[in-house]
C-alpha cells in the first residue's frame, strides 16, 4: 500500500512536504477548511516550488465553498507549477459548511461541480449556472497562466453512504474518505462505484485510488493501548467525530443516534465543556476551533476506546501491519495520516510501515 500524509495550511508547511518527499511518501494533502486552517491554494503553491516527484492533494474542496471557475483556476494554476502532480478531492463540504454553521452542499451539486471542474481543468467548454442564467465557459488564457495538458486526479470525498460512492462512478473519479477503517464499508464503497459506472463511457473497470485518512500510533512494548500518548495521537480524530454529532444531533438526528450510550454521554459533556448546546446556533463557533488539532490534555477523558479503535490505527507492528492488509485487500490504494505530535517522526514511521 501507498503512503501519504494530510496536514493543515499554514506557515512552514512547505518543509514538512519537502521531509515527506525525502522519505519516499507518494503524496502530501492540505485541508480545505476556510474558518479554521490556512488556503490550501496558497499552501501547495509552497510544496510546488519545493518539491519535484510527491503529489500534492486537496483535502477536499467543495461547490459550497468555491465557484467551479475559481475552483479550476487554481487547481490549473498548480498544475502549472508542479505538472501531472495535482490530486483534488472534491466533496460536499461536511465540515467546511458547517464550520461556517452552514449546510453541507447536495449529491447533485457535487456532481455538477465535478464535471465542471474535470472539463476547464483539461481545457473543455463546460456550462456555468448561477440562478436562472446559463452559459459555457472555458479558460480564456493559456499558456503560463494554467496548465490543462497534464491530467489533474480526482477523488470524490465519501464518509461510507453511497450517494458520494455513485458520484465518484459516474464522473469515473477515485474515493477519498475519512477515518473508515471497516473493509466492508470498503467494499460497499467500491461495489457502488462500479455499478454506477456501468453505463458511462470509461465502464466500471476504468482504474481509479482509493485513499484513507486516518492516524497512526505504534505502541511501545507493554504500552497501554489506550493511554495518554494514544489518545493523544488520536484524539483530533475521534474529537472531530464528536464534535460533528453534537452540531448535527438536532438537525441530522439518524448519525448521532448510531452511537453507543458512552459515546453519546461523551457528546453530551462535549457540548457542555464547550459551553454549548445541540441546538444554539452560534454552537459552529464553540465546537469546531483547533478542528484536527493536538486537543488539549483536559479533554483525553472523551477519547473513548471504541472510537480510537473505529477511526485510528493503534497497535503494535504486527497489529498494525495486519489491519493494513485487511484494508489494502478491500481496495484500499494509499493510506494517509494526519499527524498531530510530531508530524516528521509520524511520516517516518508511515514510511518505515508502509515504503
Amino acid at each position: 500500500m501507498r503512503a501519504g500524509v494530510v496536514v493543515a495550511a499554514q506557515p512552514g508547511v512547505e518543509d514538512l512536504a519537502v521531509r515527506a518527499e525525502e522519505l519516499g511518501l507518494h503524496s502530501f494533502w492540505v485541508n480545505d477548511t476556510p474558518m479554521v486552517h490556512g488556503d490550501p491554494f496558497v499552501a501547495l503553491s509552497l510544496c510546488a516550488k519545493a518539491t519535484s516527484r510527491i503529489r500534492l492533494g486537496i483535502a477536499v474542496t467543495s461547490p459550497a465553498l468555491r465557484s467551479a471557475p475559481a475552483a479550476a483556476s487554481g487547481l490549473a494554476g498548480l498544475n502549472a507549477l508542479a505538472p501531472g502532480r495535482i490530486i483534488c478531492g472534491v466533496g460536499t463540504g461536511n465540515t467546511a459548511r458547517r464550520t461556517l454553521g452552514m449546510r453541507p452542499a447536495t449529491a447533485a451539486g457535487l456532481e455538477n461541480f465535478t464535471a465542471a471542474l474535470q472539463d476547464l481543468c483539461a481545457g473543455r467548454q463546460t456550462e456555468y449556472r448561477e440562478g436562472d442564467r446559463v452559459r459555457d465557459i472555458r479558460f480564456l488564457h493559456a499558456g503560463a497562466h494554467v496548465n490543462t495538458t497534464d491530467p489533474i486526479e480526482f477523488v470524490v470525498a465519501a464518509l461510507g453512504g453511497p450517494k458520494a460512492a455513485a458520484v465518484a462512478g459516474r464522473r469515473g473519479t477515485g474515493l477519498i474518505s475519512f477515518g473508515l477503517l471497516d473493509p466492508t464499508a470498503w467494499h460497499a464503497l467500491h461495489d457502488t462505484r462500479r455499478h454506477a459506472a456501468q453505463d458511462t463511457p470509461q465502464g466500471p473497470g476504468f482504474r481509479t485510488d482509493s485513499y484513507l485518512v486516518t492516524s497512526l500510533h505504534l505502541l511501545d512494548e507493554d504500552e497501554d493501548p489506550h493511554g495518554d500518548a494514544a489518545r493523544d495521537a488520536t484524539g483530533h480524530l475521534v474529537l472531530s467525530l464528536l464534535a460533528f454529532a453534537a452540531d448535527t444531533a438536532a438537525d441530522t438526528p439518524d448519525f448521532a443516534g448510531q452511537l453507543g450510550p458512552e459515546e453519546r454521554e461523551a457528546v453530551r459533556r462535549l457540548l457542555d465543556r464547550r459551553g454549548t448546546t445541540a441546538t444554539a446556533p452560534d454552537r459552529h463557533t464553540k465546537l469546531y476551533p483547533n478542528y484536527l488539532g493536538r486537543i488539549a490534555p483536559q479533554d483525553r477523558d472523551l477519547v473513548l476506546p471504541s472510537l480510537m479503535n473505529t477511526l485510528a490505527l493503534v497497535g503494535t507492528r504486527d497489529d498494525l501491519l495486519a489491519r493494513i492488509t485487511t484494508l489494502e485487500q478491500a481496495g484500499v490504494d494509499e493510506l494517509l495520516i494526519q499527524p498531530v505530535i510530531d508530524p516528521p517522526t509520524e511520516m517516518a514511521l508511515l514510511a518505515e510501515l508502509l515504503t
